[in-house]
């Protein structure tokens, strides 16, 4: 439990898993890989800084809702595998910004969602990653981040 004693220091708290609203599994294992379900900002039941980055939304607030997806996105794995601590290496983070036009700074929100894992998995939270501009994201969402974790 070490890595989840780390996420408390971190100042964040694991939320509960909650079902996917949808015909979709929040996590999918091939091999020692687990594939995730893309995450978006939900807070106590709450989307978190609904809207377009740069028109609706701040840098900071995307900033905030790509802390949230990881956070959300970490219950998901922990809810699968029982103990994040078997994480041994993130591997690839996808990861959508419903953007105005003209905003061009994905990269800058996505780092704050690459930070957070870096700074919960040490090394092991190193990733390759995509940060995407989009039109639009389901339910309004900001952000929506996707992964894979190895095992």
């Amino acid at each position: 439990m070490i890595i989840e004693k780390k996420i408390k220091e971190l100042g964040y708290e694991l939320p509960e898993d909650s079902k996917p609203k949808a015909m979709y599994v929040p996590v999918k294992q091939l091999g020692n890989s687990l594939f995730i379900a893309g995450q978006v900002a939900f807070k106590d039941g709450k989307l978190m800084h609904p809207g377009k980055v740069g028109k609706d939304v701040t840098l900071e607030q995307a900033q905030d809702a790509a802390r949230v997806c990881i956070i959300n996105m970490l219950s998901a794995v922990k809810a699968y595998i029982g103990d994040l601590d078997k994480v041994k290496n993130v591997i690839k983070v996808q990861a959508f910004v419903s953007s105005a036009p003209g905003f061009d700074q994905q990269h800058i929100v996505i780092n704050a969602a690459s930070q957070l894992l870096y700074d919960v998995f040490g090394d092991v939270g190193r990733h390759a990653r995509t940060a995407v501009g989009t039109s639009q994201l389901p339910m309004n969402a900001s952000v929506e981040i996707e992964a894979i974790f190895e095992i």
